[in-house]
């Protein structure tokens, strides 16, 4: 209406005799709500969870006591301009899954660990240890310093477990600090399987690249750190909100740890492997290690002959040196 107006220099009656449809849908004007309140508590969290798409929104916005369904929220967050373009990434290569690997089915039947790295305010560099369970998706721990060997490893990996159990297997890539003796002494005298990735196969230890992606996103891209003690602290708080709050799409948008405590019914799609066979014990979830009987396959090159060093178990409670 308006471009045939300003091109032909007519009135408003004369261009609505060319269009189809009665000339008073042009005065008509909705009486509904704006939903203001709505709105600007959407714009709130979109500008503090900056990562969040509507479905993880509109989450959050029902704890709070919104009733409102995923359709309005999608509306009124087109409506703000809210939504994120995400290019999609090109694969050239196909990948090829390992054989011998099963997915896990229950919680503390595998972790995922992996490196990241990151810079103080000043330019130096910091080491950021992230384990992640691949069925609850809980961070066990995330530890930061300015450098890791393999006694640091172990530190953090027994700090993890006196607080969520231990593991029955750790994936991981052949990183120097994870091929480490210290490393393999640990998972021996413990009764954890090791399983290695593929030198250049990132793609074998999915679950927590996806983490590291999000953990970047959402904290590292997110703060300046000062200084080690001030990234300590909101490192642990972001993992605090991600293990307790932060809505999960694979877990039918429960937070991890509501997933672990059974406050909320699981994904559909995962009931039919949360069930375990009958007889069969569930494993991984207390705090007692795997029988050591069962020897795990360990890299070659590094059986120990004894479960500790001469200098005994000691040397595997070291504090992180920064």
């Amino acid at each position: 209406m308006e471009f045939l107006r300003r091109c032909y220099q007519v009135s408003t009656r004369r261009a609505s005799r060319r269009l189809p449809g009665p000339r008073s849908t042009l005065y008509y004007r909705s009486r509904k709500a704006e939903q203001a309140p709505l709105r600007h508590r959407i714009k709130e969290i979109a500008a503090i969870r900056v990562r969040y798409g509507y479905r993880r929104i509109h989450t959050l916005l029902q704890r709070e006591g919104w009733a409102v369904n995923h359709k309005r929220v999608y509306r009124l967050y087109c409506l703000e301009g809210l939504q994120m373009r995400h290019k999609p990434p090109r694969r050239r290569v196909s990948a090829k899954l390992r054989e011998d690997r099963t997915d896990a089915i229950r919680p503390n039947q595998c972790w995922s660990m992996d490196f990241m790295a990151d810079q103080l305010f000043d330019g130096r560099r910091l080491r950021l240890l992230t384990i992640v369970d691949n069925v609850s998706r809980v961070s066990p721990f995330i530890g930061v310093g300015f450098r890791y060997r393999g006694y640091d490893v172990v530190t953090a990996l027994n700090l993890a477990v006196a607080q969520y159990g231990m593991p029955e297997c750790i994936r991981l890539d052949n990183g120097p600090e994870f091929i480490s003796k210290e490393v393999d002494l640990w998972a021996y005298a413990h009764g954890v399987v090791l399983d290695f990735s593929r030198p250049g196969k990132p793609t074998d230890n999915a679950f927590i690249e996806a983490f590291n992606s999000r953990f970047r996103q959402e904290c590292l891209n997110e703060h300046w750190f000062l200084s080690l003690e001030d990234a300590t602290e909101k490192i642990e708080a972001w993992r605090g909100h991600y293990n307790e709050q932060r809505p999960h799409s694979s877990l039918g948008y429960q937070s991890p740890m509501e997933y672990l405590s059974g406050a909320l019914p699981p994904n559909p799609r995962s009931l039919s492997l949360l069930e375990a066979p009958d007889g069969q014990e569930n494993k991984g979830q207390g705090l007692s290690p795997a029988h050591p009987s069962a020897s795990p396959p360990r890299r070659s090159g590094c059986s120990p002959a004894e479960p500790y060093p001469p200098g005994g178990q000691a040397e595997y409670t070291m504090t992180l040196q920064g």
